[in-house]
């Protein structure tokens, strides 16, 4: 029996001696190196958009007598693209024009009749001014004085009614000019253009067709303002600035990288995604672009002649801003809180402060990491 305690405590004692040893033992480690010219990229995932889209369709509705350009068509500003059926409206028009034609004969006899009302006049006041002077001197009755006076007030009435008269037949005939004009803005709305220069990407309509006003017969881009809208984790949002430059790969031409520059960055970000929308207009992109096809972005948000990049996953407490890493100084294990700057598309952070004169920071943090316990750097590490 004691000779079995005893073998017992011995095997312990190895035992122990044993794992004191492997925890003496120097652990092996690997050490990040500073890197040297080092671009920073943050990475997005967006699709191709156009700045410039319209859905556009008639301003009236109708049956849609024609169409003249189709999905794929690229098509000049005003070029007609439908036509609704139009044949009232073209009544309509006829109509109006008629009664501009009346309201102008209606003038032209009104303007006719003024010069004989003022020469009425004219000889009124004449006769009337002979007949006030002859009664004055006793050599005619009172009385044709006074019809004379009659005669003048209403020969002056009635200048003032055809005066009034013309006044009223050129209002008549704006108003029929008006209602011309009006007629043929709406036989002109029978007729679909094209607002600018674009290239049709959708046809929703056919001929026959009766639509509402404000339905949409055609999707048209500007093919010129073609560009990327991509999405920015907001961890990493606050880098980016206009004009920074990026790397652009369509979905469809993954071995090419084409180059684009960030035109505008949004002012309201995803409340569920934390993600921050940004647009880049693309300087080398294809002549043939598709809208919605998927794009990856990299946007260089900075350089650095030498700077020491630490993973993320490797940062205890980790803020944004500061976090505690493991470091080897003088050849032994110890933990440091340091301050961290840019960060990239890797899941990298840049150091930028904190980190103890001599130390080297260790990635990837080893199994059993022990303040004070020895270590060895691996070679080539």
């Amino acid at each position: 029996m004691r000779r079995s305690w005893f073998v017992l405590g011995v095997a312990a004692i190895a035992l122990a001696g044993g794992l004191w040893g492997m925890r003496q033992r120097p652990l092996p480690v690997q050490v990040l190196a500073p890197q040297t010219d080092l671009t920073l990229r943050i990475y997005g995932l967006g699709n191709v958009e156009a700045r410039v889209l319209s859905a556009v369709g008639f301003e009236l509705g109708g049956a849609v007598q024609s169409l003249s350009a189709d999905a794929g068509d690229r098509v000049a500003a005003g070029q007609e693209l439908a036509v609704l059926h139009s044949e009232e409206q073209q009544a309509r028009v006829l109509q109006a024009g008629a009664g501009v034609a009346a309201a102008r004969a209606a003038l032209a006899k009104a303007e006719a009749a003024l010069p004989r009302a003022q020469a009425v006049l004219s000889q009124r006041e004449a006769a009337n001014a002979r007949q006030q002077e002859l009664a004055r001197a006793d050599r005619a009755s009172k009385q044709n004085a006074e019809e004379a006076q009659r005669d003048l007030d209403v020969a002056r009435a009635d200048l003032a009614v055809a005066e009034a008269e013309l006044m009223v037949l050129r209002a008549q005939l704006a108003e029929a000019d008006a209602n011309l004009r009006s007629a043929h803005t709406l036989l002109d709305q029978h007729a679909l253009t094209a607002p600018y220069d674009a290239l049709i990407i959708a046809r929703k309509a056919e001929a026959g067709t009766v639509v509402k006003a404000g339905d949409t017969i055609f999707s048209l881009i500007d093919p010129q303002t073609i560009w990327i809208q991509a999405y920015i984790d907001e961890e990493r949002a606050g880098q980016l600035a206009l004009g920074q430059r990026g790397s652009i790969r369509l979905r469809s031409r993954p071995q090419q990288a084409f180059h684009g520059e960030i035109a505008r960055i949004g002012l309201e970000s995803d409340r569920v995604n934390e993600e921050r929308k940004v647009w880049l207009t693309c300087s080398d992109c294809p002549a043939e672009m598709y809208l919605g096809e998927q794009a990856e972005v990299l946007v260089a948000i900075g350089h650095r002649d030498r700077a020491l990049m630490v993973p993320e996953v490797d940062i205890a407490g980790f803020d944004g801003a500061s976090g505690t890493i493991w470091i080897t100084q003088d050849g032994a294990l110890a933990r440091a809180k340091v301050q961290f700057g840019a960060r990239d598309d890797l899941g990298r952070a840049e150091v930028t402060g904190g980190l103890p004169d001599g130390a080297k920071v260790i990635s990837p943090v080893p199994k059993g990491a022990v303040e004070g316990r020895k270590v060895r750097i691996e070679a080539g590490a």
